[in-house]
């Protein structure tokens, strides 16, 4: 019997008995077992570095479903990121389509929505971002959480154990 197990065994006997008479309460923290929580911040306009951060996501929850592991990533949308929620052009905003987005837009929305809607990784945009430039909520695309604050949100989600991303 190694150490570890031998510590885990000693622990069940004393707490057995506690918890059998309900004088002991035990709130399980957040372990390798329970899941993992991932928040990606994209807040950049190159939609070569926004592939290589899809591909990094998919990579991760693929990892995370063969181990079958739980998991809870997210990807939280800010300033420049709003140009890869929308098939609004943008112009006149400080956000506008350039050349190389309009080449992988149609690429780049085919995988976000796989990742959404297949791997269960959920999208949330900053409202500050997109009220600044007037873009009508139904611009957005589908089943994408409006947040109030994009870096706020990602204050919170780091103080709720969320791993923090940014692909430079």
């Amino acid at each position: 019997m190694n150490q570890q197990s031998l510590k885990q065994r000693l622990l069940a006997m004393l707490l057995v008995p506690l918890l059998a008479a309900g004088l002991f309460v035990v709130k399980p923290a957040m372990a390798a077992d329970d899941g993992a929580k991932v928040v990606y911040h994209a807040d950049f306009s190159d939609p070569r570095r926004f592939s290589a951060m899809l591909t990094s996501i998919n990579n991760m929850v693929t990892h995370y479903q063969n181990d079958l592991v739980d998991y809870d990533v997210r990807i939280v949308f800010v300033a420049h990121g709003i140009r890869f929620l929308t098939e609004d052009k943008l112009a006149e905003t400080p956000f506008a389509e350039d050349e190389a987005l309009a080449e992988r837009r149609d690429n780049i929305r085919g995988r976000l929505e796989s990742l959404r809607d297949v791997q269960n990784v959920k999208l949330e945009l900053c409202d500050i971002t997109r009220s600044q430039i007037n873009l009508p909520q139904e611009k957005i695309y589908e089943n994408v959480t409006s947040v109030p604050s994009g870096v706020v949100r990602i204050a919170e989600l780091q103080s709720e154990g969320f791993a923090y991303i940014k692909i430079e």
